[in-house]
């Protein structure tokens, strides 16, 4: 079988394969919610390698991609400002906003710098009190506890010129908005082990009772994959649909009780717009009261800039699992990591660049169809 060889454990993914070969019986359509498991899924060929019957659909699960324009729009409003040092990832540089990047504006003559942890960032400010520092806090439940951590940090610390610009998402209400979506075809989730690490699993029970669906957390190397799609299929077959933690070297079911805590106190959940998605209530996080004098949106007065995406990218429709990259008509020809239209093409847990990269591009593109998840 392609691509076996790279599995740690061959035999063993031999055998689980083999598993799930002999129990289904019908077709069944599995989102992983990961745009790490995506990839994963893509480079060895899991996708290849399963039934025909078990179709996995992608997920919106990948943070860069789902940050939504208007937030790109004021990352290079505030970057481009004089006096104002802009931090973020690495992979936020290349995201496209309307006209340009990050990288872009760095060009220009923005001060645009590359830091490892939102610390980094905290640091610059201690090292520049005469100049604004602004850290682009994006991202799931994973990398909220830190940015929560450095904003509490800087209150603590007392250093009045760092602040966050905020683009954190929540993944069980997106899992909500795609069940509730009148073309949802999915019938089981692999479920973002990480998230899961710091959140734990309390609020996967209600929805998997609510929309009858098996949730599975998984891990990310293809033995975890292979095993989360083994328990999702079996519970299929048998027509139960219960939450199961596959990933228990990394997963309690309470989660980081610290981690929790630190985002109960900097941040409140509010409703979040997804790129390419639209705003899915309860979906998001913001500063708290508390806090709200280190947000980068109310400090530089740019939580009016409103954008519109471009008619030629379909990256919301791939977010939502609607199609494949490769359906997209632009998908290789308009669209590619050096001329993206959108995140999911340039970002490092893209759907679509996982398809370019591991060179899916010998597929012929599907019709246009015009469908929304909200």
């Amino acid at each position: 079988m392609k691509y076996i060889d790279e599995f740690q454990d061959p035999e063993l993914a031999r055998r689980l394969l083999d598993e799930i070969h002999a129990t289904v019986t019908r077709p069944w359509a599995l989102m992983e919610v990961c745009g790490g498991q995506t990839h994963s899924i893509i480079r060895h060929g899991i996708d290849q390698l399963l039934p025909d019957q078990v179709e996995l659909i992608h997920g919106p699960g990948c943070p860069v991609c789902v940050t939504p324009l208007e937030v790109i729009d004021k990352a290079l409003e505030i970057a481009s400002r004089p006096g104002v040092i802009f931090c973020s990832f690495g992979d936020m540089l290349r995201v496209p906003g309307t006209g340009r990047d990050l990288f872009t504006v760095r060009g220009e003559g923005g001060d645009v710098r590359v830091v490892y942890s939102p610390l980094d960032a905290l640091r610059i400010a201690q090292q520049n009190p005469d100049r604004q520092v602004v850290f682009f806090g994006i991202g799931f439940e994973t990398t909220a506890p830190p940015n929560a951590m450095t904003v509490y940090q800087a209150r603590r610390l007392g250093i009045p010129n760092f602040s966050l610009l905020v683009s954190h998402v929540r993944v069980p209400p997106a899992i909500e908005a795609i069940m509730r979506s009148p073309s949802c075809r999915v019938q089981g989730f692999l479920a973002a082990g990480h998230v899961c690490s710091v959140m734990g699993v309390d609020e996967y029970p209600e929805l998997a009772e609510r929309h009858r669906v098996p949730i599975v957390v998984t891990g990310f190397e293809p033995l975890d994959i292979l095993e989360g799609v083994r328990r999702t299929v079996a519970q299929l077959e048998r027509g139960e649909h219960t939450v199961d933690n596959a990933y228990p070297r990394a997963v309690r079911p309470e989660g980081n009780p610290a981690a929790k805590a630190m985002l109960a106190d900097v941040f409140e959940v509010t409703d979040r717009a997804w790129r390419g998605i639209g705003v899915i209530p309860a979906s998001g996080w913001r500063l708290s009261a508390e806090y709200r004098d280190f947000d980068a949106e109310f400090r530089f007065s740019v939580e009016d800039i409103k954008t519109r995406e471009p008619d030629a990218c379909r990256s919301g429709e791939v977010l939502q699992g609607l199609i494949k990259p490769h359906e997209c008509e632009a998908f290789g020809t308009l669209c590619t990591p050096r001329t993206p239209l959108g995140a999911t093409m340039v970002s490092s847990e893209g759907a679509c660049a996982a398809y370019y990269l591991y060179r899916r591009l010998d597929l012929t593109p599907a019709p246009r169809e015009a469908t929304s998840v909200v």
